[in-house]
């Protein structure tokens, strides 16, 4: 047996349609009605005779939906083999969910992505967020994927357990959950599918463009305050170190080491309560250090080599060094530092 998800904000009679034609394929749905409200209710009224509908009493996010329906398969639905997820909106066809679900059936170990054509049938603003998640996502990842946005995907049952574990409530947990499928080396495919826009506004979609980009994005953003606040305060010091050094090659190392050793402290209070939300441990402080140790060779050896190789002004050189440094930063203390303490919360969080 094969379940689809169906996580449903407001929905009109679009959700009515997809659901007779995915029965039509014999496909088992749950449809979470993710807090709706009561005008809605004869919207789900008539597709309760093929689906299995849930309810959330408030509006709690796309990501929540997902997450109920999938412990309710665990909980509740015997046999299944096969998950697929897709929107309620009209974007996507029950035929290209079947053949989702077939390619996910052939292949239990990976995730399933169905992706669209980002042509000239794609209103500007979804192409143009799409092209910035694409980036966003191999640079935080290193893997390629045309389509990140895409809400049609399938997946084997056995995946179920992460896929609970993984956080976030909104769209952010769509672009968490591939970023942790990359962690775990789980194969991404992906397979073409119609791309539909009812209007150039696509409006259809409950995206907020400013909302929920800062949610997928979230990390990333608080990281990069944290840092950029934690590099303020690192460049004041040495400058002020500076003025009372003199400007030779062993005397800007003395002055940074003692900068970084006061930002780094700063830094890691703040990404463990700003960024990561963690609590102090033993543990986080002694990976930090060793992190903060390793990164304070290479800032020292790339600092001696601009300003003692190349000759460059030890302020331009400082800025220069910092930028290279903060992508291999922040990636190390998101999936090795942060990231055992996060998976901690959520398997309580699951639990409750």
């Amino acid at each position: 047996m094969n379940m689809i998800i169906l996580p449903a904000y407001q929905p009109d009679e679009k959700l009515v349609q997809l659901a007779d034609q995915l029965w039509r394929h014999g496909l088992g749905m749950i449809v979470v009605d993710d807090g709706s409200g009561e005008g809605y209710e004869p919207v789900f009224e008539k597709i309760q005779d093929v689906c299995i509908v849930l309810h959330h009493k408030e509006n709690r996010g796309k990501g929540a939906a997902i997450k109920t329906a999938l412990q309710y398969i665990k909980d509740e639905v015997w046999g299944c083999r096969t998950i697929g997820v897709m929107d309620t909106d009209g974007q996507h066809l029950a035929e290209d969910m079947l053949k989702v679900i077939c390619r996910a059936e052939r292949h239990p170990n990976a995730i399933v992505l169905g992706v669209r054509k980002m042509d000239g049938r794609v209103p500007w603003k979804s192409r143009a967020g799409n092209a910035i998640t694409k980036k966003v996502f191999r640079l935080m990842s290193g893997v390629s994927i045309s389509d990140t946005q895409t809400g049609l995907r399938a997946f084997d049952i056995s995946m179920a357990d992460w896929l609970l574990e993984v956080g976030g409530e909104r769209y952010e947990y769509e672009m968490n959950v591939l970023l942790t499928a990359v962690k775990k080396r789980i194969p991404i495919e992906e397979i073409e599918i119609a791309t539909i826009y009812h209007d150039s506004h696509n409006s259809g979609s409950h995206f907020r463009p400013f909302k929920d980009s800062i949610r997928i994005y979230g990390d990333m953003i608080k990281m990069t305050l944290s840092s950029f606040s934690s590099f303020l305060l690192d460049y004041a010091l040495f400058s002020l170190l500076m003025l009372f050094f003199p400007r030779r090659e062993l005397s800007v190392l003395a002055a940074n080491i003692l900068a970084r050793i006061i930002s780094a402290s700063y830094n890691y209070t703040m990404n463990c309560h700003f960024v990561f939300n963690e609590k102090n441990s033993l543990r986080t402080a002694a990976e930090y250090f060793i992190l903060a140790v390793g990164i304070l060779a290479a800032n020292n050896v790339i600092l001696g080599i601009l300003t003692g190789v190349v000759r460059m002004n030890p302020f331009a050189a400082k800025v220069i060094t910092e930028l290279m440094l903060f992508i291999m930063s922040f990636f190390t203390q998101k999936y090795l530092i942060f990231s055992k303490g996060k998976m901690k919360a959520h398997k309580g969080l699951a639990a409750e």
